[in-house]
């Protein structure tokens, strides 16, 4: 009983915490890439921005999967858990993109 009200009060914070860091390393590590590309005068040619930025994406995106695992110990219906999961399901696909796409790039960079 004690354990379940903590973790009604502790788990939230924890969750927005976890959002929340995820959201400004998204935002930093973009406005970070922008400030790179405008140096260069828009210079698309540099693939290590773009590697780098999608890697602060998919370390993003990690934190904001945490905060979403954290969030099934909030679950109190099957339709919320549903919902829940499909969330996850998009996240995984993305981060999976995104490493795909780095390791790509970065082969593909190594090689020129």
């Amino acid at each position: 009983m004690l354990l379940e009200y903590i973790l009604d009060i502790v788990v939230p914070i924890i969750i927005h915490l976890l959002e929340a860091m995820g959201v400004f390393i998204i935002f930093f590590s973009a406005v970070k890439a922008f400030f790179q590309y405008a140096r260069r005068i828009f210079d698309f040619s540099d693939e290590s921005i773009k590697i780098n930025f999608a890697r602060a994406l998919a370390l993003g995106l990690e934190f904001k999967m945490g905060a979403e695992i954290l969030k099934t110990l909030l679950v109190r219906t099957l339709d919320e858990m549903l919902i829940l999961a499909s969330v996850v399901i998009i996240r995984i696909i993305l981060t999976f993109v995104i490493h795909w796409e780095i390791k790509s790039e970065t082969v593909y960079h190594q090689q020129s």
